[in-house]
């Protein structure tokens, strides 16, 4: 029964884990010029790069046994969730660039 207990214990260790990484890492918009289309890509990109590597390095730490086996697959989770949204993002913009050449003038 204590095991069962110390899983359950661990899974809402990372449940409140996520959520806490996941409000931090929203994107916030400050002013009229953040707003523009190029600037909020730019910062999605960015943020997702910045994903990859802090997975990378949680890797690195779980292998060398300096991080929490939760931690190494939190990170990859998300690395993995920004770049499917970034993939999301480009497969949207060429979509509808195919349309708009579509288009009859």
């Amino acid at each position: 029964m204590t095991s069962i207990n110390n899983a359950l214990a661990a899974y809402q260790t990372a449940l409140n884990r996520i959520s806490s990484q996941t409000s931090s890492n929203t994107p916030q918009m400050t002013s009229a010029a953040e707003s523009n289309f190029t600037h909020v890509l730019k910062n999605v990109v960015d943020e997702a790069v910045d994903a990859q590597k802090q997975a990378e390095i949680t890797t690195i730490n779980g292998i060398k046994g300096q991080a929490d086996i939760q931690d190494v697959v939190l990170a990859i989770a998300n690395a993995e969730q920004a770049l499917e949204t970034v993939v999301a993002v480009r497969d949207t913009a060429i979509r509808a660039y195919n349309s708009i050449m579509q288009m009859n003038i």
